[in-house]
């Protein structure tokens, strides 16, 4: 049986500012008034078996009442920092398109040197009043590969070191939204009746991030109540695969903690 976490609870918070720093960068300056902001990003990812034709598509806006003259969009390849300017746009909001033969020859990478996994960033430059600031707004593009529904779901091995648990589990995917996953056996895996389940896991199209809203999936956790799950992750697109971190909560005793769980495809 589980060890129990009967006191306390832990909340963190973790605030994400966007602002401008001062920063001496030869790239530009940082610290003046236009922030712009990168939104509505889709799709997200470099296809890895189509790296001539794939895209990554997204918006910039700017603040109200702002107009800067330009905003550049530099790109880089792994942790190099090139930096090298791949399109600029002077009216906003602005819908830009980058494909990744583009992003390739320009920042001057080999094809045959690029791999599943391997990470594109794009920043901001933006030219206003006279000045061009280095904007935090940034979108790092992974190389992957392109979503398939039938690589998403099915039978399941699960393993937690952290929450001490392993066995098989089974995804489904909803048959109107190949995007959202149905997750059954976390917990009948350790002889609990999952009469509130499924949980719910949601495959963000555009980067392949995992979001899990609070859900309840058994309302007796070995008598201490029910038990319920909500968290975070990210799904391997080429194999098929989900690394997990999960807050599980029990009854009045609330978080347990987070504990990281791993989902493999079974042969």
């Amino acid at each position: 049986m589980k060890k129990i976490k009967t006191i306390g609870l832990i909340i963190t918070l973790i605030m994400i500012s966007f602002s401008c720093e001062e920063l001496p960068d030869p790239a530009g300056e940082r610290g003046t008034a236009v922030v712009p902001s990168i939104s509505d990003i889709n799709p997200g990812i470099f296809d890895s078996k189509d790296l001539v034709n794939s895209y990554v598509e997204f918006s910039i806006n700017v603040p109200e009442g702002t107009q800067p003259d330009k905003i550049m969009v530099v790109g880089s390849f792994k942790d190099n920092l090139e930096r090298v300017t791949i399109t600029e746009e002077t009216s906003f909001p602005a819908t830009v398109r980058i494909i990744s033969s583009e992003a390739i020859q320009k920042i001057g990478i080999a094809t045959n040197d690029i791999q599943n996994g391997d990470i594109f960033t794009f920043e901001l430059l933006t030219t206003a009043y006279g000045r061009t600031t280095h904007s935090n707004a940034v979108l790092s593009v992974p190389v992957a590969c392109a979503y398939d529904v039938n690589l998403a779901e099915g039978s399941y091995h699960s393993v937690s070191a952290d929450w001490a648990s392993e066995g098989d589990i089974t995804l489904i995917a909803d048959a109107d939204d190949p995007y959202k996953i149905y997750v059954s056996g976390l917990e009948e895996m350790e002889g609990l009746v999952e009469d509130q389940g499924p949980l719910v896991m949601y495959i963000d199209p555009a980067t392949y991030n995992v979001t899990v809203p609070e859900k309840v999936i058994s309302s007796d956790a070995w008598g201490f109540g029910a038990i319920s799950y909500t968290g975070y992750g990210v799904y391997s697109s080429c194999i098929g695969s989900y690394s997990m971190y999960f807050d599980i909560s029990i009854g009045s005793y609330g978080s347990q903690g987070i504990f990281g769980f791993t989902f493999t495809r079974n042969p």
